[in-house]
């Protein structure tokens, strides 16, 4: 009789146990599907304009780079580029990097733009490589695809 109640106690917790994980496994999958209905997809272009050094595609500086397509971008991430930069002048130069002309002007904070290479010095016919990483704040609304104006300068 003992060894009945028990098997009945221990029957009904098991059962128990079985409906509380499929529930929270049912949660958990819905959240997940949930989960992309919450991402936006950016698109992105950009122009670059230089003083006193030569921007490129490749190390060999055979391809220059005149424009960046960031592609689709998520609220919370980020992409980066590889660029090349090269002395084109005489003289050393000291590398600084700004952004302009963003289109619509509110993406310029919500979206934010740095490289690996403000202030380094370049000596003349010197090339280097550069990376370059765009930002989207998690927190970004109303804006679904924006522009601006990349200006690399090279000043002595």
């Amino acid at each position: 009789m003992l060894f009945r109640k028990i098997s009945a106690v221990a029957v009904i917790a098991v059962a128990a146990l079985g409906m509380v994980l499929t529930y929270a496994a049912a949660g958990a999958i819905s959240i997940s599907e949930a989960a992309p209905l919450m991402n936006k997809a950016l698109s992105s272009s950009g122009n670059i304009r230089t003083l006193n050094v030569g921007v490129y595609s490749d190390y060999a500086c055979s391809q220059n780079l005149e424009s960046i397509n960031w592609g689709d971008l998520l609220p919370g991430g980020s992409v980066y580029r590889t660029i090349y930069l090269k002395n084109t002048g005489t003289a050393e130069i000291t590398l600084s990097m700004t952004t302009t002309n963003w289109n619509p002007t509110n993406a310029n904070g919500p979206i934010t733009l740095i490289w690996n290479k403000e202030g380094t010095k370049l000596s003349a016919g010197q090339v280097i490589t550069a990376m370059l990483t765009l930002s989207v704040s998690e927190s970004i609304a109303g804006i679904t695809t924006f522009s601006h104006t990349i200006l690399i300068s090279g000043y002595a």
